[in-house]
């Protein structure tokens, strides 16, 4: 439960999710109410994998969809093999990386080298020695961009539907 992951009440994790939502709706990201969290690590791993077969994109949308709009638990191999499927990755390949727990080193490394770098949650976005942690809006993205030598430009990317 939401509420025993963030020790807090019932109210404030109420307050948490509703600021939640209203970020992801100003970033035009599919956002459904939710009381539990799940384990996100097989996702993970399956995630690596379908970034060596060239939809590692396509995956993590199916998976961010599947987990924030849909609510599935990522914890769960069906769930997995289907958005592997739906993505148009092999299911028995996307079973056995599973079974096998084929790309959990690769994962463990990942975790290592952010336990490193003092990142506690995703997304964080890390320019030099500065940090966004969380979704961000345009504003405060370009801002860290800037602070690093980009050249500042308008936002002009529609907002999807």
């Amino acid at each position: 439960m939401l509420e025993d992951l963030f020790k807090t009440s019932p109210e404030k994790m109420a307050g948490m999710l509703e600021h939640l939502r209203r970020t992801a709706d100003d970033l035009g990201l599919p956002f459904a109410p939710r009381t539990r969290t799940y384990n996100s690590r097989l996702a993970q791993e399956l995630g690596l994998w379908a970034i060596d077969k060239g939809k590692g994109d396509a995956f993590h949308i199916a998976a961010f969809k599947a987990y924030f709009a849909s609510g599935l638990n990522l914890a769960k191999h069906p769930v997995l093999v289907d958005l592997a499927r739906i993505v148009g990755l092999p299911v028995e390949e996307a079973e056995e990386i599973l079974s096998n727990r084929a790309y959990a080193g690769k994962v463990d490394k990942d975790w290592a080298d952010s336990q490193l770098r003092g990142i506690t949650a995703v997304p964080t976005f890390v320019m030099g020695q500065h940090k966004l942690v969380g979704a961000q809006n345009f504003e405060s993205l370009a801002d860290l961009v800037t602070l690093y030598g980009a050249a500042r430009k308008t936002n002009n990317l529609a907002k999807p539907n």
